[in-house]
């Protein structure tokens, strides 16, 4: 887990195991004033969220080692301190899959990273 600072006050949470992914997106979204931290998995996520002030919002992938997106969804939502946390699910799997969890917003990949970027803004 990492975390590195662009802008004070609207922080995004990316939750991606893919190491690649999360840091080509963390790049993106910290050359646009955005401060980032991400996580590798679900459990990191909500260690961070107990430990650290709280994002703006959280970009999650679904498929993941230790704790799936679904199951971290599942978590977020029984803990009242990070319930209301927006969550931006961010997959390559179709609306067959991206509908059985219950997010703010789906967006498929690859990522139109304009739309991301002016949604990211709606929430910070």
């Amino acid at each position: 887990m990492t975390s590195e600072t662009s802008s004070e006050e609207s922080t995004v949470l990316i939750v991606e195991d893919d190491d690649g992914a999360r840091e080509a997106l963390s790049d993106c979204l910290e050359m646009e004033g955005f401060k980032v931290a991400s996580a590798r998995n679900g459990q990191e996520a909500l260690d961070y969220l107990h430990h650290s002030p709280a994002p703006k919002v959280i970009l999650l992938d679904l498929f993941m080692p230790v704790m799936t997106g679904w199951e971290f969804r599942e978590a977020q939502k029984k803990d009242a301190s990070i319930a209301r946390i927006p969550v931006v699910v961010v997959s390559a799997f179709g609306a067959a899959v991206t509908r059985q969890i219950d997010a703010d917003l789906v967006m498929h990949k690859p990522l139109d990273l304009d739309r991301l970027v002016a949604v990211i803004r709606e929430y910070c």
